[in-house]
Order: structure tokens, then C-alpha cells, then sequence
């Protein structure tokens, strides 16, 4: 099988030669740039600067001839770039206050205090001892309730989504990457460019607000929706049909629904208020590109959801933490009664690849493959990014452990 045929296949349920994997094909399944260099070093690969394409999270860049080392069968088109070939054009040397010899797309957005302390468009900072930007709250405000909820005007916001919608240019641009992007691999490509719902439990004035308004101010909220769902359909139906032959999965839904026992807000405020909407853009996905896959990233306790999730018409689930909310891994397969594939999930990222052994981490991911492979429908991946403190001995186990579970 060629990588994209096994994807697809176990996608689609089907017996595949080996079980399809994943680094880095979107910002929740890729590796610390910190932690980059250990493992091309680890695998004997000689040394390079690392292309980091999310620099808030320091997210590298995956290259071909990791993706070869470590057995991997999906590249992206995310941000304008993709991993799939070089593009030398597009990158320029930063090394982060002399601690990351690096390469990224603007290093003009940066700046090096006297302290090493890295900023980031004047708000997010990167200290010494940090290896990820963050800014207050995590850029979250907290709600006073002393004061009216801070509810958009609906009628600026429609008018600034019509200002926003994709010009032909920028439909061009995408679609003559994924073009080049399909011609250059037989990996399968996933599209994490202009096809998202745009709607999350955060999405407006952040994860400490929003949840509250969703509660106090339902039909707003569905109007807000509903505006933002039509102009994602709107540009869906001019850019879908140009990408449609070239790519394989696109991320549809980006979303944190899960604390690490509990939901943000309850299954009905995501009845209500969520499962309409992206059951339409799921479904106009399916309608103007059969072929395609979408794909739902969702983090957290969010066992109660799964089954809305499905009903959302969502094809994959990421990152699949089943450690979080004191369901283990097998209910959490058993809940998806192959109605939508498993994209992750392969190890207990925040326990056992953190602070186990590498014996524990090649027995924890034996165990998952074994159960998440059953009747198909999943890729390995573990649960989100490997962090910059993960020895390249434990990647490395991961990854061979899920080739011969």
C-alpha cells in the first residue's frame, strides 16, 4: 500500500497492511522544536534547522526524511506552507535569544529582551526557562459580572466576516499548494487551511466567558452562529471544489471541550447551540467532496460527547485523551462503535510518556494499538504534542512500538 491508501483504508474501516501513522499533520500531533534536533540526532539523520511553522506552541516542522525514519503517512497544508517539500523561499533563520537555532516564516514578530526573555507581538513572552510563548490567562479575559456580558454587534461582526471572505487569490494560492502538495507525495495530505466551522466553546472572548454566555444568552449565541456558519459555507463552496482532488482530510472542527475530569459546559448547551452547525458544515463537506475526510479536534474529558460528535457528522476524533475523566481507552473505543475513526490517543502523553519508563511507554502503546486497531479506523498518533522535556528515546520506542504491536 502507498501511505495514502492506508490511511484512507483505515479510515474507512478496512484492513490495511500496517497501522497508518502521524507527526505533526496538525498543530496538536506534532513535536517540540526544542525537542526536533534530539530526534533527527536519535535517528542518525544529519543535523538541520528546524522549521517552526506554530511559534506559539514551538511546533517544528516535520522533514521527509523523518517521516521516513519513523514510518509516518500524512503530510499538511497548514498556515500557507506544508512539510511536504521544501520551500526554502518562505523561511528565514531566528535562534530565539541564542536558544533554538531555528528557521520561521516572519521573524520580524519577534523580539529578545535583556533578560532572553523572547516576545512575540508585543504580548506573548517566552522566557529563559519556558519552552512555548504564553501571555496573561492564556489570553483569556476573566468575566466580571459586575459588568453586562461583552456580546459582539452582530450586525459589525457580519459585515467584518463579508470584509473577510476568501478572495480569489487566496483560493488560488491554496489551491495550487495542495496541487503541488499531491503531485510531490503519495503521503495522504491533510488541509488544515480555510475549511474550519469557526465555532468553539472559546471562540469569543475565551473559554472563561463564552461558556457563561452560551448558558445566559442562548438565542444570541445561535445567531451568532448562524452568521458565522453561513460565510464559512459561503467560502467552503468556492474553495472546496479547486482542492477537492488533491487533499484527503480537512480539519473541520477545532475545539477544547474537556477539563481533565469534566466538560466545559454541559452535552445540551452543545446539543443546542453546536451540533447544528457543524452538522451543516459537515455536511456540505461531504456533499461537494465525498472523498474527503473531516476531522474534529477536541481535548479533554469529552466521553459524553462523543456520541454528539458523530452525530455532527465529524469522520475522525482527536486527540482521542481518553486518560481524562476516569473512562480508559477501551470505553472510550467501545463509544465509537466504528462510527468515526480514532486519530491519536496511542499513549498517555501526560503520564506515562512524561514520567514512565521507556518499557512502560512501548507496553502502554502495544496496549492501545491492540485495542484502537480493532475492525480499523485509526491513525497513531499520541494524545497531543510531544513536548520539549520527551527524550528522543521514548519518540523513538513510540513509534517502533506501534509499528510491531
Amino acid at each position: 500500500m502507498t501511505s495514502r491508501e492506508r490511511v484512507l483504508q483505515a479510515l474507512d474501516f478496512k484492513r490495511t497492511d500496517r497501522l497508518p501513522k502521524d507527526l505533526g499533520a496538525m498543530r496538536s500531533t506534532g513535536i517540540s522544536a526544542f525537542a526536533y534536533p534530539k530526534l533527527v540526532a536519535a535517528l542518525g539523520l544529519p543535523p538541520r534547522r528546524p522549521r517552526v511553522h506554530d511559534t506559539w506552541q514551538m511546533l517544528a516542522f516535520p522533514d521527509l526524511d523523518v517521516l521516513d525514519a519513523l514510518g509516518c503517512d500524512v503530510v499538511t497544508v497548514d498556515g500557507g506552507v506544508t512539510d511536504a517539500f521544501e520551500e526554502p523561499e518562505k523561511w528565514h533563520d531566528y535562534d530565539f535569544g541564542g536558544r533554538l537555532a531555528a528557521r520561521v516564516l516572519n521573524p520580524s514578530s519577534f523580539k529578545t529582551l535583556n533578560d532572553g526573555t523572547v516576545v512575540q507581538w508585543d504580548n506573548a513572552r517566552m522566557p529563559p526557562s519556558s519552552f512555548v510563548f504564553n501571555v496573561e490567562h492564556s489570553g483569556n479575559p476573566v468575566l466580571d459580572f459586575n459588568k453586562p456580558l461583552p456580546l459582539l454587534n452582530l450586525k459589525k461582526y457580519q459585515a467584518d466576516l463579508r470584509a473577510g471572505a476568501l478572495k480569489d487569490e487566496q483560493i488560488k494560492r491554496t489551491a495550487d499548494l495542495c496541487r503541488r502538495v499531491r503531485a510531490a507525495t503519495d503521503r495522504a495530505v491533510f488541509c488544515a487551511d480555510h475549511c474550519g466551522a469557526r465555532i468553539a466553546i472559546g471562540a469569543h472572548n475565551g473559554i472563561g466567558v463564552f461558556p457563561v454566555i452560551c448558558v445566559l444568552e442562548p438565542s444570541y449565541v445561535r445567531e451568532l452562529h448562524e452568521i458565522t456558519i453561513e460565510h464559512v459555507l459561503g467560502d467552503l463552496r468556492r474553495l472546496l471544489p479547486e482542492i477537492r482532488s488533491h487533499v484527503d482530510i480537512v480539519m473541520t472542527g477545532c475545539d477544547d471541550w474537556g477539563t481533565q475530569k469534566s466538560l466545559i459546559a454541559s452535552p445540551q448547551v452543545f446539543r443546542t447551540l453546536f451540533l447544528p452547525y457543524y452538522r451543516r458544515v459537515n455536511d456540505e463537506v461531504h456533499r461537494l467532496a465525498p472523498g474527503i475526510k473531516t476531522f474534529m479536534h477536541n481535548c479533554g474529558a469529552i466521553y459524553d460527547l462523543l456520541d454528539m460528535l458523530v452525530e455532527s457528522g465529524f469522520d475522525i476524533i482527536n486527540p482521542f485523551q481518553w486518560p481524562a475523566g476516569g473512562h480508559g481507552y477501551r470505553a472510550w473505543k467501545e463509544k465509537l462503535r466504528k462510527r468515526a475513526a480514532i486519530w491519536g490517543g496511542g499513549v498517555n502523553t501526560q503520564h506515562t510518556l512524561a514520567l514512565g519508563t521507556v518499557r512502560d511507554v512501548v507496553r502502554e502503546v502495544k496496549e492501545v494499538c491492540r485495542c484502537f486497531s480493532k475492525s480499523g479506523g485509526f491513525v497513531f498518533n499520541n494524545i497531543h504534542n510531544l513536548l520539549a522535556e520527551v527524550p528522543a528515546e521514548k519518540v523513538l520506542a513510540m513509534y517502533r512500538a506501534a509499528e510491531n504491536f
